[in-house]
């Protein structure tokens, strides 16, 4: 019997075409001997709109973005999308959520997928939040003992009401080159790299525009080294690969446009920094309380020190990316990897159904 699997993709983002990117690869990717495509579109104002069943591979990201359909209400939209009742025939068997950024990969999803008690690939509730903060992350990991980079975190109301004085304590804690991102952000969506007072100002200018809260690291002069987490309570990490960016550094563009990075795999590494990179990794996944997939993102420094950066808890599938790469060449094909995906949700689901929640 195929497994019923919803796809769910869009969202009101500003990584909502990288989540179409994400869909349309592993549409392509899975066996439709062995699955029943049901794609559910987000559009960018936020309408859930159910697709029909995919019976052949979808080649263009417009063919997913649906304006007609079952456009639903909030009261309508677990039944409508989910059949969520066991005795409904056309109940889903897994939602694998492809959704990248705020409303889709923070926990938000995460959490009503929780209480409608349905199976979904991927982190939880907790992981999903804390890895889209980058603020919280990095307090987790400093708890941790993993070795970071310095940063400090501003919220937007604190920066507007004393901008001098956020410059000015920046530069009294990091020293230049430093990037600000915004805290709740994937994809290099509103990263900047400042080399003084000016590109600073115009830095916390861009990420505020993406987020109430950004977060300035300390640069670093390092080689990029990137690495797979996949399982539950006993992850496995995957071969490390290297980035090395034709630009000044990974920005949106190079990861989902124009192609324009080198991904190296397996990285020109030592044997003990690759041993280092996964003990990080493996720490940092049980630090955040993973589940399914991570990927963790490290610095190598000359002297061999290891970094580690931030993990995404729901990195991309495009034809860019790094994750599905990484599995690749440790002997996991994409579309095996995310069969696997599909039984490490059903497998904590199945966990959580023993929980008792009564006395």
């Amino acid at each position: 019997m195929k497994t019923k699997i919803g796809l769910l993709y869009g969202g009101k983002s500003a990584e909502h075409k990288v989540s179409l990117q994400t869909a349309m690869a592993v549409m392509k990717a899975l066996d439709l001997e062995k699955f029943e495509i049901h794609p559910i579109y987000i559009d960018v104002e936020g309408r859930w709109i159910k697709g029909p069943e995919l019976t052949a591979p979808v080649e263009d990201v417009k063919a997913l973005q649906f304006s007609e359909g079952d456009k639903l209400s909030p009261a309508a939209l677990a039944p409508a999308v989910f059949q969520a009742s066991e005795q409904e025939k056309d109940s889903l068997d897994v939602v694998f959520p492809l959704l990248h950024g705020p409303n889709g990969e923070d926990g938000t999803v995460q959490g009503l997928f929780e209480l409608l008690n349905i199976p979904y690939v991927g982190n939880g509730v907790l992981a999903s939040a804390a890895g889209m903060d980058k603020v919280l992350m990095k307090n987790i990991f400093a708890q941790a003992g993993l070795t970071q980079v310095n940063y400090v975190s501003f919220l937007k109301k604190e920066w507007e009401q004393a901008k001098e004085a956020a410059y000015a304590k920046v530069e009294a804690e990091l020293d230049y080159p430093c990037f600000v991102k915004p805290a709740n952000l994937g994809s290099s969506v509103g990263i900047s790299k400042c080399r003084n007072r000016a590109e600073l100002e115009a830095a916390f200018a861009e990420a505020f525009q993406f987020d109430r809260k950004v977060i300035i690291e300390q640069g670093v002069i390092a080689r990029e080294i990137e690495i797979g987490v996949l399982g539950n309570d006993e992850p496995e990490c995957s071969v490390a690969g290297e980035i090395v960016p034709k630009k000044d550094f990974y920005d949106y563009t190079a990861k989902y446009e124009d192609g324009n990075t080198a991904l190296i795999i397996p990285a020109d590494i030592t044997a003990e920094e690759y041993q280092q990179l996964k003990d990080m990794a493996i720490r940092a996944f049980k630090a955040l309380d993973c589940s399914g997939l991570v990927r963790a993102d490290f610095f190598l420094t000359k002297d061999g020190k290891v970094i580690i950066n931030e993990v995404n808890t729901m990195p991309g599938f495009t034809p860019f990316s790094m994750f599905p790469l990484l599995w690749k060449h440790t002997g996991l094909e994409y579309p095996q990897l995310i069969e696997r995906l599909v039984n490490l949700a059903k497998e904590r689901h199945a966990e959580k159904q023993q929980i008792k929640y009564t006395i």
